[in-house]
């Protein structure tokens, strides 16, 4: 009740929320003199050693996780007979209360909270913890509008092979359950990718896929029915976003995101590449995707010539590759900007890409990208706590071609393997340039193939840091 004081340091003051297994209150810490968050076990649970060990087991899990969208555990105890977890305490209201208060969220704010809440879910599974019960309510958002995942109490840890919850139990929220879950199957990563999907549904619409009368039904649906379509519902959202969350809702864990660092990556992607209304969505692949419309197909189908034609047309393209290879192998050709199959493209690295504005301290070493000297390189860093910190979504390196070109690859040597990048390519630098690569995971030396476009500037974009949260690229080289 409130006015309890908790081994003798907690004092309740007000019922926050309550589930199935525990409470959490509002408490003031009187040795701290600061507000925490006090989750205490249902009574009736106290003498159910399955459940003690589960709540227990909660705290030391999440007590390992220190990253600044998680909710940090501060202490755990036992007061007559009572379990309880001390976290900290966020002021705010959690992402179930702002769907019902605001109803659908602008879509780039949908993507900038889903995309921080699979960074942390991510940082989870690399510390080998599922969540397996993701919802709206367990993100809790600050006054300042940040995001910040909690309630790992089914968490699952995956270095265990029997732990406390075997196959075969049922587990989780009946709107945001995955397939697996509802089938009492094993549970992984791709677990929480499935109801990070049900969540930015849900975000974008202010309804879940499957609704139903009780849990059961629920539970069938998500197993058996294909998802609704998001694009339907809202018809005004990226087609790139509509692809991904199709694709973290997939029924078969296998054919979702690899992994939630992936995920978060795409939905990061999905703000800073510009889309079409016509352009078909690419996602997160090795090497580019060439994907070809059923009216195209339709077109080359009733314009297929008879053979001597074709043999005249191929006569006709050795005579012109002729022409161009006697022009000369580097540098532009005569007719503006095009250059010859495999020849090098002079690119000279001048300044950063921000489309946010923010100053970055290292603009200035751009041109060591491009110097021929590769031991020196342009870098960028961390911003505030975690890759690139919510202040940018990436940073980019300008690359100038002088003139129009039509580079297909694009080679980057680094001593600091393991960010991610890929390549945009424009004209201008006053509207965001097109994206021209897949994105890629650049190790000590990778080729990024292009797509083709014929462009002024081209952009090494990095969207997520190496392991050492900085990142070199010692020498760009162009053909």
């Amino acid at each position: 009740m409130p006015g309890q004081v908790i081994a003798e340091r907690y004092e309740l003051e007000e019922l926050v929320g309550a589930g199935g297994m525990s409470s959490v209150y509002r408490a003031r810490d009187q040795l701290l003199e600061r507000h925490v968050a006090l989750k205490i076990l249902h009574s009736r649970y106290n003498e159910d050693e399955e459940y003690v060990e589960r709540f227990r087991r909660e705290a030391r899990s999440v007590a390992k996780l220190s990253h600044p969208h998680i909710v940090t555990v501060i202490d755990r105890g036992e007061d007559e007979g009572q379990q309880f977890i001390v976290f900290e305490y966020v002021d705010g209201e959690n992402l179930k209360q702002l769907i019902e208060r605001t109803g659908p969220l602008p879509t780039r704010r949908v993507v900038e909270l889903a995309s921080t809440i699979a960074d942390a879910l991510a940082f989870a599974h690399e510390h080998g913890l599922v969540h397996r019960d993701v919802k709206p309510q367990n993100v809790l958002i600050t006054q300042d509008g940040d995001a910040k995942v909690t309630d790992f109490g089914i968490a699952r840890s995956l270095d265990v092979e029997h732990g406390v919850t075997q196959t075969g139990t049922v587990l989780g929220t009946s709107n945001y359950i995955s397939p697996e879950q509802a089938s009492g199957t094993a549970t992984t990563p791709a677990t929480d990718i499935y109801s990070l999907g049900v969540v930015l549904y849900e975000l974008l619409t202010g309804e879940v896929p499957f609704a139903g009368e009780n849990f059961v039904a629920v539970a069938m649906r998500h197993i058996n029915e294909p998802p609704p379509s998001v694009l339907a519902a809202r018809p005004d959202i990226p087609l790139r976003l509509a692809a991904a969350v199709d694709r973290a809702l997939e029924k078969d864990p296998a054919r979702r995101f690899a992994t939630m660092g992936d995920f978060a990556q795409e939905l990061r992607l999905c703000l800073t590449d510009p889309q079409t209304p016509d352009a078909e969505p690419t996602l997160i692949v090795k090497g580019p995707v060439v994907k070809e419309s059923r009216a195209h197909r339709v077109r080359a189908k009733r314009s297929r010539a008879p053979l001597y034609l074709l043999l005249a047309g191929l006569a006709i393209a050795a005579i012109v590759v002729g022409i161009l290879a006697l022009g000369g192998g580097k540098g532009h050709s005569r007719s503006g900007g095009r250059v010859s199959a495999g020849s090098a493209i002079t690119l000279h690295a001048t300044t950063n890409y921000d489309p946010g504005g923010h100053p970055d301290s290292h603009a200035n070493t751009a041109p060591q990208a491009t110097d021929g000297n590769a031991s020196t390189y342009w870098e960028t860093q961390i911003y505030a706590t975690q890759a690139f910190g919510g202040l940018k979504s990436g940073l980019g390196l300008v690359l100038d071609a002088g003139s129009a070109v039509k580079a297909s690859s694009l080679t980057v040597t680094s001593d600091t393997p393991g960010f991610t990048a890929q390549v945009l390519a424009g004209d201008s630098l006053t509207s965001r340039p097109a994206a021209d690569s897949a994105s890629e995971t650049v190790g000590g030396r990778t080729t990024f193939k292009l797509n083709g476009a014929t462009a002024k500037y081209y952009v090494l974009w990095i969207t997520q840091l190496p392991p050492n949260r900085t990142a070199h690229v010692n020498e760009v080289k162009a053909r």
